[in-house]
């Protein structure tokens, strides 16, 4: 805070004589309709005549959802005072008139609780966000676009340190966002809750990016880049969120960056204590040590290797779709089920569908599943109750499969391969096939897709020439971050697929666009 200065807050009692249900007291009594359009749902509501203390329970443990209910609980107070500090102490922005004919964006404050990977609470988080909506593209900002890891980088990278016993960190920066430098000029209105006593007129002109920004995470980016280069990391030209270091003896040390949320490993532990030490001069930081829970990724690192999975994460996906005591299945699809849009089936609740579908994206650790999550995801538009009866099959082999991740052996030479497949016209609505892929790293997957192919194929040669020149394709980037991170290969990738085709090709001959995939996949 600036020396002189007094805050205030907007609050007329103290905050101990604050009640949580303050809010209720100030809302309207008129009752409201139901809309027409909801005429036909079934709504629980609740009965006004209730008092409101007997519902108030049932939400005491969420997170506030305004600045007016978070100040009566001191858990959050104490945690907007630290981000108010950390902004101040950064030289984030400084009070000024606004200058005529500019305008300001609003801000807002948002709190979270943040969970540990066996559901405990770590922490809780209150962040000031500008209203990145009222910026007008041109004039408030330009470009936002900023890179985040892969999980196929972040998995190889994992595959890396197992083969050579190297251990994992990880790192976390705080208020990352207001380290960005900005370059366009920007006015924000005062906080709610801390506006300057005798100077509320005024506002803040950002130095730094702030939460909300557009621009924020491309600026966050640019800084942290600046300080890797400066540090003598190459940024790897493939991933832009991959930075190498070769120190003097072939000494190795990689970092990867997700927003704000970093991994680095290496050969050398003195380079882990230079690099910690570096980091936290520069950035505030929580050193997290071994890594362990990375963007819902529970790791295991171990003398045999490294484990990932998402056992918590499946846990929560079961719970929220009431299937946590489901019998389980063995397979995530029913064998030989074809699933097509049926438009005269019984349409089911498409908000529902499309969450299961939506959270199943998020098993990064669970190849067993891309297939089927892949045919489900087909039908978002308008699913009907052969199509949830297979999104919960998924979730039933999941009931039984909690434990199930990737493994990556320690010590051991890992060789890098592929495997390739294709249905042919799986697809019954428009007749295109499907095309699948995994890439092994020793003995863990790193990478895998199953996606409908772009074009009708008219024959199986055609459609594993597209199969396999999709997988060519990504084996060819994934070898180039390989040799960044200089993993020697002897001779070419090996790829795995179906050849009956080959045997066929010179009697049936192909047409031109298949000839070309074929070149592609063989070169």
């Amino acid at each position: 805070m600036e020396d002189g200065q007094e805050v205030k807050v907007t609050q007329n009692i103290p905050i101990a004589e604050q009640s949580p249900l303050a809010a209720e007291s100030q809302r309207s009594q008129r009752v409201r309709r139901r809309p027409a359009w909801m005429h036909d749902y079934e709504v629980a509501g609740i009965d006004q005549s209730e008092d409101p203390l007997t519902h108030f329970a049932l939400f005491s443990d969420c997170d506030p959802t305004s600045f007016e209910v978070a100040v009566t609980e001191p858990k959050w107070r104490k945690v907007m005072d630290a981000e108010i500090a950390a902004i101040e102490i950064n030289d984030t922005w400084e009070l000024c008139d606004l200058p005529n004919g500019q305008k300001t964006i609003g801000v807002k404050w948002v709190y979270k609780t943040k969970l540990k990977e066996n559901g405990e609470i770590d922490k809780h988080k209150a962040r000031l966000v500008a209203k990145g909506y009222m910026q007008e593209f041109g004039i408030d900002y330009k470009e936002v676009f900023a890179p985040v890891a892969r999980h196929d980088t972040i998995r190889l990278v994992i595959a890396m340190a197992a083969q050579n016993s190297w251990p994992i960190f990880q790192l976390d920066v705080k208020s990352a966002f207001l380290h960005g430098d900005l370059k366009e000029e920007v006015f924000i209105d005062q906080p709610p809750g801390y506006e300057k006593i005798g100077n509320e007129h005024k506002v803040y002109k950002l130095k730094k990016a702030l939460y909300g920004l557009k621009q924020a995470p491309r600026a966050w980016y640019n800084r942290i880049k600046t300080y890797f280069l400066k540090e003598g990391f190459q940024k790897c030209p493939h991933e832009y969120t991959l930075f190498i270091k070769i120190e003097d003896g072939g000494k190795m040390f990689i970092v990867c960056l997700y927003v704000d949320d970093l991994i680095y490993t290496g050969s050398n532990t003195v380079m882990f204590e230079s690099f910690k030490k570096s980091m936290m001069a520069e950035f505030e930081m929580s050193d997290l040590g071994m890594m362990h829970y990375f963007l819902g990724i529970e790791v295991l690192q171990s003398s045999a290797g490294i484990f990932i999975s998402q056992k918590k994460y499946v846990g929560e996906i079961l719970d929220k779709f009431q299937m946590k005591d489901c019998n389980p299945v063995n397979t995530p699809s029913e064998f030989g089920l074809k699933l097509n849009k049926d438009e005269g089936g019984n349409k089911v609740n498409s908000t529902l569908y499309k969450q299961i579908v939506g959270s199943l994206m998020y098993l990064t650790t669970r190849p067993d599943i891309m297939h089927a999550v892949s045919v489900i995801s087909r039908y978002m538009e308008c699913p009907i109750e052969i199509h949830l009866l297979a999104a919960k099959r998924i979730l039933r082999y999941l009931q039984g499969t909690k434990e199930f991740g990737l493994f990556f052996k320690k010590g051991e030479k890992s060789d890098f391969f592929g495997f390739t497949d294709s249905d042919y016209t799986g697809d019954t609505d428009d007749r295109k096939s499907t095309s699948g892929y995994v890439f092994m790293l020793g003995t863990g997957a790193v990478s895998w897709s199953s996606k409908k192919q772009p074009i009708v194929t008219l024959s199986t040669t055609e459609a594993e020439f597209v199969a396999a020149t999709a997988c060519a394709c990504q084996a060819i980037w994934i070898k180039k971050i390989l040799e960044e991170l200089h993993f020697k290969e002897d001779g070419p990738t090996l790829i795995y697929c179906d050849n009956t085709f080959q045997k066929l090709r010179e009697l049936l001959g192909v047409c031109s666009r298949a000839a070309l995939k074929e070149d592609f996949a063989d070169d």
